[in-house]
């Protein structure tokens, strides 16, 4: 099968494109960029005009919940999302129940994404086993089962001797450490980011130094042994700092942020919103400043969701009680354009950070429109206005603060494998 994107405003970092071009795929693979490309017979055709083709976007953290939560989502839900965002592959955290800490488990999500889901999922194996904090998980059986890295995301690794044991071993057989990086001693029985605002609302607040202390110790680990690590969902100002002198030093470390980070501040908890409740917490206008400010100078190496659904029963109750975790695979795309027009990032740098960055951190094969490259592309456009409904999210669940909102930005194909996913 073959398909000729026709017309588009081609965008590919790893290759230092940014032109309107054709691109063709023949058999699941790019085969040709190029101005004026003609299609072979029977080849598939898509006008791409006025659009953005770009490799194909990566998430690199969300909770598909599947196995043990699929009230919440499962495999065919979370990656019809994924697909209707533009995203072409996820990759899947382990706090599933059971746990992704053994073959069988991550085989499962392996064997049933293929044969029913909308894109690509690469697991995500737990550090240690049944993300107890107590014994390291079997990280070779893990990656020889495809999971692409390990994390005890949801929960901190407390132990510092177990975490510099955990990144030994990682590096030793070519899998990332992705930390979760939060001192459980300093959250206590907070529920939303310490500051005024949690003050004036009569809310137990989480200081910010509790993220800042645990990247600081994952940081001074991995440049202790000298093994790479990943910050999972970066959201303090303090953060940024530290993991900017530490990329100066020449330190391995990587980091991500997600759109609320950069979106919203901590007012939005005001009327006790529950969808604005997750973890890290939404912080202050500085942090925000901040975390736009890392991702402009490079500080900040990827864009993720944090993909987080859950039930209503979950959240429709008091603030305290309700779960940690917002939807936003749907919403992604949409809000991380804004950088894009507040010129805190151009589209190349954009793409580099949903695409490209993602696939080379974790040595996915991805992430490129090179001949030869698996066709993953995602082609968008940037001046699609539309409203966030909740009944046409293709998430099973709604816990989205941004319903409601108007965005500008929407994906309109999304191509695996080189064949479009028809949702």
């Amino acid at each position: 099968m073959s398909l000729l994107i026709k017309g588009g405003r081609v965008i590919d970092p790893s290759q230092n494109i940014d032109a309107v071009l054709d691109v063709l795929v023949e058999n699941g693979k790019v085969k040709e960029i190029g101005k004026g490309l003609s299609a072979p017979a029977g080849c598939k055709e898509l006008d791409a005009a006025g659009k953005c083709v770009v490799p194909g976007l990566i998430d690199m953290h969300v909770h598909l919940r599947d196995p043990g939560l699929e009230y919440k989502e499962d495999i065919i839900s979370g990656t019809r999302a994924a697909a209707a965002g533009g995203f072409t592959s996820v990759c899947c955290m382990p706090n599933t129940k059971p746990a992704i800490d053994n073959k069988a488990i991550a085989s499962y999500i392996i064997n049933k994404a293929k044969a029913e889901g909308f894109c690509n999922v690469f697991p995500v194996g737990t550090i240690t086993q049944g993300m107890s904090g107590d014994r390291m998980a079997e990280m070779g059986e893990l990656k020889e089962a495809g999971c692409v890295a390990v994390s005890d995301d949801g929960k901190p690794v407390c132990s510092p001797e177990l975490m510099r044991r955990s990144l030994q071993y990682a590096a030793g057989i070519g899998i990332m450490v992705i930390s979760h990086a939060e001192e459980l001693s300093l959250v206590g029985e907070g529920v939303m980011n310490e500051g005024f605002t949690s003050t004036e609302i009569g809310l137990k607040g989480i200081p910010r130094v509790a993220e800042d202390i645990a990247t600081a110790r994952e940081i001074l680990l991995a440049e202790y042994t000298g093994a790479p690590v990943h910050i999972a969902h970066v959201s303090t100002l303090g953060s940024v700092r530290i993991i900017r002198e530490a990329k100066a030093r020449g330190v391995k470390v990587t980091c991500e942020t997600a759109p609320h980070y950069f979106t919203l501040t901590d007012d939005a908890v005001r009327g006790y919103n529950t969808n604005a409740k997750m973890n890290p917490p939404l912080r202050e206008a500085a942090d925000v400043a901040a975390i736009k400010q890392g991702l402009k100078d490079g500080t900040i190496d990827c864009i993720a969701t944090d993909h987080a659904p859950h039930h209503l029963d979950e959240k429709d109750v008091e603030f305290d009680a309700a779960m940690n975790g917002i939807i936003g695979l749907e919403t992604s795309l949409p809000l991380s354009l804004k950088l894009v027009d507040e010129g805190v990032l151009t589209l190349p740098e954009l793409v580099e950070k949903m695409a490209c960055n993602p696939a080379k951190i974790l040595s996915l094969g991805r992430g490129s429109l090179a001949s030869g490259a698996v066709a993953d592309i995602t082609i968008f456009d940037p001046a699609a206005q539309w409203t966030v409904e909740a009944d046409k999210l293709q998430s099973k669940s709604k816990n989205s603060p941004f319903l409601g909102w108007q965005l500008k930005g929407k994906a309109v194909a999304t191509v695996v494998s080189g064949k479009i996913v028809e949702i």
